[in-house]
Order: structure tokens, then sequence, then C-alpha cells
């Protein structure tokens, strides 16, 4: 039941519901709405295969494969799911932005790299700091105003990192169990909740790629 309500249902609807709600005829830089609809759906499909299939007989090695698969779909939330935010962020800069999308992507090879030989929780969040180092950057320059965007799409990316840390962090506590070892097995353990904020975090990803990507469809760059 618990990989039906936690990991299905945010599955199916990402999967059948999301495409309905991207305005693909309005976005003038297509590509970029299949790289947002990918990174929206992968981690929920990593991590439903992985649930779905850990009762295996197969021993460690299979259960490695599986939670590389699970990993695999972190990772590519947080590399594609960043580049419609990097590209609109430096829409007025073109070889920056190029620069900026080519450094991102190897940055998060190497993210994903750590991220599936990493043998804690710990280690394995701390594998998409740098990520996170530089989404912050682009932050930071719309901030200044250095940066472009929809002025609302700021604010969901905030809180998009920041709800998808506090599931993190939830997880590596082990809050609430922890407190009350036995009552939280089957719902509203650290790993449901962990699950739960992170597709809170996609929406508000979601929210603010489309934004961004209408806004820049007619957006013409000052002249300098």
């Amino acid at each position: 039941m618990d990989i039906v309500v936690v990991h299905g249902i945010p599955l199916l609807g990402f999967l059948f519901l999301l495409p309905v709600n991207i305005p693909w005829t309005q976005i003038a830089v297509s590509w970029l709405a299949v790289v947002h609809y990918l990174a929206c759906i992968m981690p929920q499909l990593g991590s439903v295969l992985y649930h779905l299939f850990m009762n295996h007989e197969g021993g460690e090695s299979v259960y490695q494969k599986l939670l590389t698969l699970d990993m695999c779909g972190v990772c590519i939330v947080n590399t594609l799911g960043a580049l419609p935010i990097i590209y609109c962020t430096l829409i007025c800069y073109p070889s920056t932005r190029y620069m900026a999308l080519f450094s991102y992507t190897a940055l998060s090879s190497y993210a994903i790299y750590c991220a599936i030989t990493a043998h804690s929780n710990i280690t394995r969040l701390c594998s998409f700091a740098w990520q996170a180092f530089f989404r912050f950057f682009c932050f930071f320059l719309r901030w200044v105003g250095l940066g472009s965007g929809h002025p609302s799409s700021l604010h969901c990316y905030v809180v998009m990192d920041a709800v998808a840390l506090l599931g993190g962090m939830i997880n590596i506590a082990r809050i609430p169990e922890r407190w009350k070892p036995g009552k939280f097995d089957y719902w509203f353990n650290s790993h449901q909740i962990m699950h739960i904020l992170a597709v809170v975090s996609i929406l508000y990803l979601h929210w603010g790629v489309i934004a961004d990507l209408l806004w820049i469809t007619g957006y013409s760059c000052p002249l300098e």
C-alpha cells in the first residue's frame, strides 16, 4: 500500500497530468519543456522501480543496481531540472549561458558518480551540494538584477530547494520514528515524509519553470 500511495500515485500524476499542464504551443524553446518533463518524472520512476523490486532474492549486487537506478532518478531531476533555470537566468548572455549549461552538466556527471558510490545517506546528500551552490548562484544573479526570469519564479525555486533539503534532512535524522520506535513502521515515517516533500519540491520546480518558459517567449533583451 505504501508504494501505491507514496510512489505510484505521484508517478502516474506526473506521467499523465503534467503534459496536460505544459502549454507546449506557447513555449518558444521546446527542448527546455521536454527536458523539464523528463526531470519531473524520472525520480518518481526510479523510486517506483527501486521499491517495487527491492524484495528480490538476488543478493547485494542486485540491490546495488536498484539503488543506483533510484539515485539516478534523483540525479536526473537535479541535472535536467536546473537546465531551464540556467537558460532563462542567462538568456541575455548567450556565450555565458552555453558555458554555464555545459559546466553544470559536467558537474552533475561527477555528482551522479559520488551519489551512486556513497556509503551513507549523509554522504549521498552531500553529493548534490555543488549542484545546489550552482543553482543558488543563479538565484543570486536574479535577486541582484543581473539575471533574467519571471518575477514569481525565483520564489518557487527557493521554496523548491528548501523543501527538498528539509526532506533529505528528515530522512537522515529518522524523524519521527527515532522518537517512538515501532510506531511509524508503516505510515508517516521519515522515508515517506521525504518522498512527499520531494513531490512538493518538484511541483514548485514545475510552477517556476513554466512561468520562466512562458516569460522568455515574449521577452526581449535590452539593447547594450
